[in-house]
């Protein structure tokens, strides 16, 4: 993963260049390279990697700022020392803080989370998923399908449900995906630590026909916390559809489905640097527990493995 970004930081199995830096020097002050071409390298890599320009700019030029004049000292590893200052400003310019959902949800009963996403990003798959951790975790959980554009939809989520012992509730396609919810949330309220998920529809007869149904739905279901799951694959096409959803229906973090098939990942950096909103998940197979918690360290870890 990442191939050609880790031989561009050169990282990883292939060696350091010595064309390192104009001001980078050793301990007794002489000079091993060029600091701009190396990061004008770094630059290049982060957006082969789908990482958006102004991120992949910022990134270059803070690395440069931290490389610049300083020196390595006799002895130490040059490979080291920049592999740290690129885990170092990426975490600089991409660190966000992230919530714990479960302690959120053990806040109120019930618990309203509305998934949003545009078709074929992984969402209903994530509403399973979701559900199946917050079931393992204790909680009375209960799916809300309100993607009633599509019978096949309904039809997916229930198998879904049953296959987790979980319940779901549905009307006939091409009902009110609002009152699905409401019907849902007045179930859950039943119950003592519940949480409700509603899946939504992600694709209408236009953009505008969908964001107007994610409204009215907000307006019904009183969402504690709203997710949109977005495709690893997708590239910088994450990031407008992050800033399309967070304008009609205000985001507040993100699930990143596919994670295990990306070759590149930039999206990532770009929606942690961009949107100032964390990643709350990343799906990284098809069974239910293959959804782990997001962290940076994660995935620095990846990206330098």
């Amino acid at each position: 993963m990442f191939e050609k970004l880790k031989e561009k930081l050169g990282i990883g199995k292939k060696d350091v260049p010595k064309e390192i830096s104009d001001s980078l020097t050793t301990g007794i002050g002489k000079p091993i390279g060029n600091l701009k071409e190396y990061t004008g390298d770094l630059k290049i890599s982060l957006l082969e990697a789908d990482v958006s320009l102004p991120v992949s700019e910022k990134i270059s030029a803070s690395l440069y700022d931290k490389l610049n004049g300083k020196r390595i000292k006799i002895g130490e590893s040059r490979e080291e020392v920049l592999m740290e200052a690129v885990k170092s400003t990426i975490r600089e310019i991409a660190t966000v803080n992230i919530p714990d959902i479960i302690k959120m949800a053990e806040s109120k009963s019930p618990y309203v989370i509305m998934l949003v996403g545009m078709n074929g990003t992984g969402k209903t798959t994530s509403a399973a998923k979701l559900a199946d951790m917050f079931k393992r975790n204790g909680f009375y959980v209960v799916i809300s399908a309100s993607d009633t554009f599509r019978a096949g939809a309904i039809e997916q989520i229930s198998l879904h449900g049953d296959n987790l012992g979980i319940k779901v509730i549905k009307h006939n396609a091409g009902g009110d995906p609002a009152a699905v919810a409401f019907d849902a949330i007045k179930h859950a309220s039943r119950f003592k630590k519940a949480v409700v998920i509603v899946d939504t529809a992600g694709r209408m007869q236009n953009n505008k026909n969908l964001l107007e149904e994610m409204k009215k739905i907000k307006r019904v279901a009183n969402p504690d916390l709203i997710i949109l799951t977005l495709d690893a694959l997708s590239g910088n096409d994450a990031i407008n559809q992050a800033r399309m959803f967070d304008e009609a229906v205000g985001v507040n973090g993100f699930i990143l489905t596919k994670i295990d098939a990306d070759a590149k990942g930039g999206s990532i950096l770009t929606l942690l640097a961009e949107m100032k909103k964390p990643i709350f998940f990343v799906g990284n197979g098809q069974n239910y527990q293959d959804f782990i918690n997001f962290s940076l360290d994660w995935y620095l870890d990846k990206l330098f493995s």
